[in-house]
């Protein structure tokens, strides 16, 4: 599989405005380099607003046609967490099963999981997938995403993919 392009999109006001770093941006960047071997080549911080979130999806997925595209944050029930509302309208296809089994691997965690309402799906050829914004929760996250995310990417990309009940393991 030749190299995959990602974007990391942290969606917090505080962080946007230097209140307290970007500790879940940092643990996505620092997984996906070193476990994947994949390359971050889009990272951004924006305050939680519906225009900010798209205007940067758009771009990342349309111009610079990356692979996958990871957001934490702005998924809980605040009244300021517009992830799920502002990613839907840009998909072309949603990927149901991937925001349950996040959620469900992460109840396994803490009830809390339940009340976050990441969603994922496609746009063109990028996989797009809302991640919570808390460091826990995106470590919890990214323990099952990684031994998915490959066939994922080879599938949107078209390439050969591992047969029919292949079972990847832990």
């Amino acid at each position: 599989m030749e190299t995959v392009r990602v974007g990391i999109l942290t969606i917090s006001d505080r962080a946007a405005h230097g209140i307290y770093p970007d500790e879940s941006g940092a643990i996505l960047r620092k997984r996906m380099v070193e476990e994947m071997g994949w390359t971050v080549a889009q990272y951004a911080v924006v305050p939680d607003e519906i225009e900010a979130i798209q205007r940067t999806l758009r771009a990342w997925c349309d111009e610079e046609g990356l692979d996958l595209i990871l957001t934490t944050g702005g998924t809980g029930l605040g009244p300021r967490d517009l992830t799920p509302e502002a990613t839907r309208p840009l998909l072309e296809r949603e990927a149901p099963g991937i925001a349950e089994a996040l959620r469900f691997h992460s109840l396994q965690h803490t009830p809390f999981a339940m009340l976050s309402r990441g969603i994922a799906g496609v746009r063109g050829q990028t996989l797009i997938i809302n991640l919570p914004g808390s460091p826990r929760a995106v470590q919890e996250a990214m323990d099952l995403l990684g031994r998915v995310l490959p066939h994922a990417i080879a599938m949107l990309r078209g390439e050969a993919h591992p047969p029919t009940g292949h079972v990847l393991r832990a």
